[in-house]
């Protein structure tokens, strides 16, 4: 049937069995718990930690690299300090014999200050490292439990997998056949649910999303399929139970047969007597 030859009734109907194909998907992927969320956390939080390992492997290096550039300081002091005690011996006066006194002495506290940042620096490479080597533990921890939580979500995908795929097939299929401004508005509410249901049925005089009773006078509209009718309370599309005809009642089991008594013939015989 054309969208534009379509009566409320059929977008009803189109509806209501959408939403019925759509719970199923719902009711699948439910199976899986918190398993997604669990994956996609882990996986959150091994990148932070190879970042934050990457971060202390650079800081590491530019430690060490300081610790290049200390040494070389004080090679570079102890080579001076021997060139300007050589020239102490060939000054002229005493002026210039104490300019280089204090030249050597400047030199001599360099020498001492690199190699005070240089323990200092050492120190915080093997603070770094312990950290780094406990980040690495925690981090094979961390993706060991990713492999084992992937595999389970892997195994459960593998089960419905069909399943899904031909129940989804079939909620695409069905979307096609309504009109958008209904499908949008479809996808709205079942974004807003929480448990995803956009098309309900009476149930019990009430609402079967929010359980909200509805006047008779409403329910009275809903049963007639003349227009798309929303539950006032949560905005979700009611449809009556009997939308896709009525519902089968099983029948009541006969009451078993009691036998009859001979109780009368008995009387009657011992009258007789």
């Amino acid at each position: 049937m054309a969208k534009k030859d379509q009566t409320v009734e059929d977008k009803l109907r189109a509806l209501y069995n959408l939403q019925q194909v759509d719970s199923k998907i719902d009711s699948i992927r439910q199976i899986r718990g918190e398993l997604p969320l669990e994956v996609q956390d882990l996986e959150d939080e091994i990148a932070g930690l190879e970042t934050r390992m990457e971060k202390f492997n650079e800081e590491t290096k530019e430690l060490e690299n300081k610790i290049s550039e200390r040494k070389n300081i004080s090679e570079e002091a102890k080579v001076l300090i021997k060139k300007y005690e050589k020239q102490q011996s060939n000054v002229r006066n005493n002026r210039e014999y104490d300019s280089l006194t204090k030249e050597i002495e400047f030199q001599k506290l360099e020498i001492e200050l690199s190699d005070k940042k240089i323990k200092e620096f050492k120190a915080e490479i093997e603070n770094k490292k312990e950290i780094i080597k406990e980040a690495k533990e925690y981090l094979d921890g961390r993706k060991q439990d990713l492999k084992t939580k992937k595999s389970e979500l892997d195994e459960i995908i593998k089960e419905t997998e069909k399943e899904e795929k031909s129940l989804t097939k079939q909620s695409n299929e069905a979307k096609a056949e309504i009109e958008s401004r209904l499908t949008n508005a479809y996808d709205r509410i079942r974004d807003n649910s929480k448990n995803g249901l956009a098309v309900v049925t009476i149930e019990r005089d009430a609402c079967g999303g929010c359980f909200n009773k509805i006047p008779p006078q409403r329910q009275l509209d809903i049963k007639t399929h003349k227009k798309v009718i929303v539950c006032e309370h949560c905005g979700r599309i009611l449809v009556d139970p009997e939308i896709n005809g009525p519902i089968e009642k099983p029948e009541a089991e006969e009451a078993p047969k009691k036998k009859r008594t001979t109780r009368r013939k008995t009387t009657a015989k011992a009258k007789a007597k």
